[in-house]
């Protein structure tokens, strides 16, 4: 953890050292770079938030079989409306990539 955590400071760190001249050229590098942490950042807590609902889901329909039929359908649901969140984070960066 100690190893992701020092590059990733690194490579904040020396965001500065790479920006070009001129106030455009800058602000298009930051905007890209903005897109890609937030499609990284919705990717990643959106696995995580199905694989939860998921593993919950399994559990209930393990301790009662017969409760299946009542966990599936939300859970389906529950699973497209974290989905959902991925998408506007995807259409959030693609607007951001428009603006240069």
């Amino acid at each position: 953890m100690r190893k992701l955590f020092s590059i990733v400071a690194l490579t904040f760190i020396a965001l500065p050292a790479f920006a070009q001249d001129g106030a455009a050229g800058s602000q298009a590098g930051l905007l890209g770079l903005a897109a890609a942490i937030s499609i990284a950042v919705a990717a990643f807590g959106g696995a995580l938030g199905q694989g939860k609902a998921a593993q919950a889901a399994l559990d209930g329909i393990a301790r009662n079989p017969a409760a299946q039929g009542k966990l599936f359908v939300p859970m389906i649901i529950g699973l497209a409306l974290i989905e959902s969140l991925v998408i506007y984070a995807f259409v959030i960066a693609f607007m951001l990539l428009g603006k240069f």
